[in-house]
């Protein structure tokens, strides 16, 4: 009996072994070995500048992010015109839902030469009250050539309270507009507008994700901030890619924020640095970080999970 219980038990054993299903093979191995190469790489740029810098990179696919100094609170420069021109937009969404005392993008301002403050290149040759923009015509000078009159016109009409509310909503704590543009006595006395660049890339996501304005005024949004091409995120990028931005510069400061719009894998980045010796390279720093996390991006949006380029489908499959 022991013998042919054994002898069973040693068939139903082989039997069960030839039932088990093969394992699956690693998934994204090549894919982590490419983003360990872009954080190597990340490191490298960082640790060449002469100054302080820190990264937020974020796939908007999969939500993976790289940080390298990210909630380092850094001047957010012109940056933070992104949070004025949402704001615009959120208020004019209100606006036209019914809401009261509202800003819209279609509201008219007479160019008034005290609102002159310095880089205002567009603003400087208009004529004194005979002039007449929108919101919008302003909102396109501040993204386009970053005019600070422009930007402090809309800092009025749409409250900095009211930008700071809109980012403590999204849970940004450390974003923070403070002053108006070219108030340097604010910032002597610490009121300088700041970000981290983790905060700027959740700005982003929330941006893109359709957090704060519907579809359609995403849309238009993300069209108006994709106006700066002469700036460091899309510097060394093809042409045909889109990349919606928008670059900041003080002394010794140079930063860039936006999303790129990589085939089938957009991302959103942020780049920003303090304490640099050397403002150009600070530049060029910041245009091969995006570079290097756009070569990353670029493959992984054509390649199957383990590192084939795959031809696109025929249309109607």
């Amino acid at each position: 009996m022991r013998v042919i219980a054994f002898s069973i038990g040693l068939a139903l054993a082989a039997n069960a072994f030839g039932q088990q299903k093969p394992e699956a093979a690693p998934r994204d191995t090549g894919s982590d070995l490419l983003w360990k190469k872009l954080e190597t790489r990340v490191d490298e740029i960082a640790n060449r500048l002469d100054g302080v810098m820190g990264v937020a990179i974020l796939d908007l696919t999969d939500g993976r992010v790289l940080l390298r100094n990210a909630d380092r609170v850094f001047p957010a420069a012109s940056s933070i015109k992104i949070a004025i021109l949402l704001e615009l937009y959120r208020q004019d969404q209100e606006a036209r839902a019914g809401a009261k005392g509202k800003a819209r993008l279609d509201d008219i301002y007479t160019f008034d030469p005290k609102d002159l403050v310095e880089d205002s290149r567009i603003m400087a040759g208009l004529t004194a009250g005979v002039t007449r923009v929108t919101n919008r015509d302003l909102a396109q000078f501040m993204v386009t050539v970053s005019d600070n009159a422009a930007t402090n016109v809309l800092i009025d009409r749409v409250g900095k309270d009211n930008v700071n509310a809109m980012l403590h909503s999204l849970g940004l704590s450390k974003t923070m507009l403070r002053r108006k543009m070219m108030d340097v006595a604010a910032a002597r006395r610490g009121d300088e507008n700041v970000a981290t660049p983790q905060e700027m890339v959740r700005l982003l996501e929330a941006i893109y994700k359709e957090k704060v304005l519907d579809k359609q005024a995403t849309a238009e949004f993300i069209k108006q901030l994709s106006t700066s091409k002469q700036s460091y995120i899309p510097r060394y990028l093809p042409e045909n890619v889109q990349v919606a931005n928008k670059p900041g510069e003080l002394e010794a400061v140079r930063t860039d924020s936006g999303i790129v719009y990589a085939q089938n894998r957009p991302f959103a980045i942020s780049v920003m640095t303090a304490y640099d010796r050397d403002e150009k390279a600070a530049g060029r720093a910041i245009s091969d970080v995006a570079l290097e996390a756009y070569h990353y991006f670029e493959m992984h949006g054509k390649t199957s999970e383990y590192g084939r380029v795959l031809p696109s489908a025929p249309p109607g499959r």
